[in-house]
């Protein structure tokens, strides 16, 4: 297999074979990551994804669903993906779902009509990096989109019937931006029609820009309890029916279906604001970073 040396996927496709069709980020300019700075950004040739997936076949021969690796698969153009999907089809005729990872960006590069072959081609979810729906926090970390931007594509996404996860990045708003962050964020995820909604907290790692804007004193990062009553203002505002599911890295993990968990959840999240330990949160997320 060419898998990159550090393997980056979704909790949720821990099981599933992962195939590497790219390597690194084709952006790679947001100021919180570091997962692909020393990465520069490669197309795999069809005859390695081929390689690789006669390898999967033999160790997945029951497989149904499938996850193309790359910090976002999703940027090819529409015929370079049909491409690897018939590879998929011809070599692995088993697979009916295939996800990846895509940023708001990629979308734009895809008629209505291309998503819509791409979901009948087995293309039926993915993990769609938001993290804001803020125009003033996405232009301070430089995701290269604005609201307007996520609303429209990923509207295209809702009019396929592609799903994806919505993810809300926790503190990346730094206490500055963080009131505004919640809220919009709230209101552009309310006028979609996504299903799945996903968080985890903001980790500053030292590599980073936005590191350096915390060094500098042009970021203020937040304290666990200020995270946690920024999440609380998130959900608050979320008014759409919709499963919840929190990254590891989350203060508080919660996880539920919203309108008929929204209570319980909410208590939840209340009752662990109001009980925080502020250094056991820290060290919880510093460690499951090393691990």
């Amino acid at each position: 297999m060419h898998y990159p040396e550090t393997v980056y996927r979704p909790p949720q496709e821990a099981y599933n074979p992962l195939l590497p069709v790219t390597n690194g980020c084709s952006h790679n300019k947001c100021k919180f990551c570091s997962m692909y700075k020393d990465v520069k950004f490669e197309v795999l040739p069809l005859e390695i994804v081929e390689e690789d997936l006669r390898e999967l076949a033999q160790q997945f021969p029951d497989a149904t669903r499938m996850h193309f690796l790359g910090g976002n698969a999703f940027c090819l153009p529409y015929h370079r993906l049909v491409e690897r999907i018939e590879l998929v089809n011809r070599i692995m005729p088993n697979i009916r779902h295939i996800n990846m990872m895509a940023r708001v960006t990629d979308i734009i590069r895809k008629t209505p009509e291309q998503l819509v072959d791409l979901k009948n081609r087995g293309v039926d979810f993915l993990y769609v990096g938001h993290e804001s729906g803020d125009d003033e926090v996405l232009a301070r970390v430089n995701k290269g989109c604005t609201s307007a931007d996520i609303l429209e594509q990923c509207g295209k996404l809702d009019d396929a019937g592609i799903d994806y996860f919505f993810t809300f990045l926790n503190g990346v708003g730094g206490r500055e931006l963080s009131h505004q962050h919640a809220v919009n964020s709230a209101k552009v995820f309310n006028q979609l029609k996504c299903t799945k909604l996903g968080s985890g907290s903001l980790t500053l790692f030292p590599d980073t820009q936005l590191y350096a804007e915390k060094q500098a004193g042009l970021f203020t990062d937040m304290t666990e309890k200020e995270r946690a009553e920024e999440f609380y203002t998130f959900l608050e505002h979320v008014d759409r029916p919709c499963d919840v599911n929190c990254h590891h890295t989350s203060v508080i993990p919660v996880f539920g279906h919203f309108p008929e968990d929204k209570p319980e959840i909410m208590a939840e999240l209340r009752e662990g604001i109001d009980t925080i330990d502020e250094e056991l949160q820290k060290l919880h997320r510093n460690i499951i970073h090393v691990l």
